[in-house]
């Protein structure tokens, strides 16, 4: 029987390489590195507005599909041909193709959509359906016997929908 002898610095040593590893594997790019553009999503009243941020790109290289539950946000960035005779040349951008669908919180219009593409932001102004738009209920106390064994001496609130 072989009697192995517990060095937890080593091991401990061995888990930060491969930390380390990971760390750099995901913050260097490479030529085969997938991006996805950077996204917010925020309510604006009857509607919803989602801005992408995709710098470097012309509104003709953005293929954008709205349906009511989803947004899809396809499009390539080219990578630029650049010969350096003197120096060295190092690039971080990333480019090659993306696709980003975002799923949205409640039901849109997606056949009332507007979209401004400008200084590297992609804007879409989503108006939400009639159905999810916030409505304010009227709630009102009825007047109820203290006695009758479904209320147990509570009053029963009943909504009414103001429209």
């Amino acid at each position: 029987m072989l009697v192995r002898y517990w060095q937890p610095l080593r091991e401990m040593d061995t888990v930060r390489r491969q930390f380390d590893q990971l760390f750099d594997e995901l913050t260097q790019p490479t030529a085969t590195s997938v991006w996805s553009p950077a996204i917010e999503l925020m309510e604006a009243g009857n509607s919803l507005v989602l801005r992408a941020q995709i710098p470097g790109l012309e509104a003709q290289d953005l293929d954008v599909e709205v349906t009511q539950e989803a947004v899809s946000i396809v499009g390539e960035r080219r990578h630029e041909q650049r010969t350096e005779e003197k120096g060295f040349f190092k690039s971080e951008f990333r480019y090659g193709k993306f696709r980003r669908v975002v799923s949205l919180p409640v039901a849109i219009q997606n056949d009332k959509v507007q979209a401004d593409y400008k200084d590297g932001i992609l804007t879409l102004t989503l108006p939400k359906v009639e159905e999810t738009r916030h409505k304010a209920i009227k709630v009102s106390l009825g007047n109820h016997e203290p006695n009758s064994p479904e209320l147990n001496g509570h009053e029963v609130a009943q909504a009414q929908s103001v429209g």
